[in-house]
């Protein structure tokens, strides 16, 4: 954009030149011109403002939303399983919220037991609001049980939970031989 606003000013500089060595019915002619040129200048350089301003606007805007992102993840709740970090996608609900605060200030650990082949329960030691609703489990879904049992499915379960989260990037093989074959402990930490 600076070039070409170099490149209109030199060309009305030559326009200028021309102008002055011309006859007199030349001279209003080259005049119109330089007015013409000196408003096309004006409107160069406030497009030129407008769109470093907008440039500047959007680069504000992308920093915060990348802050955002970023703080985001910073206060993101982190599962480990036996001390390998997992994945999670968490539910945005009051239960998941009270997890996040009762873990917020201290990571809390699990102690889990393996129950009906297909999932691992532990008790939290107190009580999260709950908003239980009958549905079908599936691998990776992580849930409320009776507001103070944590529930972690390698399998498939119909009852009535209060879905927490789910386990991202990981097949039912996976966590079956992570769950699936001993006790394990979790912790859950911001």
């Amino acid at each position: 954009m600076v070039k070409r606003l170099v490149s209109i000013i030199c060309c009305l500089s030559m326009v200028d030149m021309l102008g002055a060595c011309s006859k007199s019915t030349k001279e209003s002619s080259s005049s119109e011109k330089t007015t013409s040129s000196t408003a096309v200048i004006e409107t160069t350089a406030e497009e030129t403002t407008t769109q470093a301003s907008d440039t500047t606007a959007t680069s504000s805007e992308d920093e915060v939303k990348e802050r955002i992102e970023s703080m985001k993840e910073e206060s993101n709740m982190v599962l480990k399983i036996n001390d390998q970090t997992i994945k999670v996608e968490w539910e945005e609900n009051e239960s998941a919220a009270a997890l996040k605060d009762l873990c917020s200030s201290a990571p809390i650990t699990i102690e889990m037991s393996k129950y009906g082949g297909f999932e691992q329960v532990g008790s939290l030691g107190t009580s999260l609001p709950r908003n239980d609703e009958q549905m079908t489990t599936s691998p990776g879904d992580i849930v409320l049980y009776s507001g103070n049992q944590i529930v972690v499915f390698y399998g498939s379960n119909s009852w009535s939970y209060t879905r927490l989260g789910k386990i991202q990037g990981m097949s039912e093989a996976k966590l079956t031989d992570l769950l699936g074959s001993a006790d394990v402990t979790i912790s859950i930490s911001i």
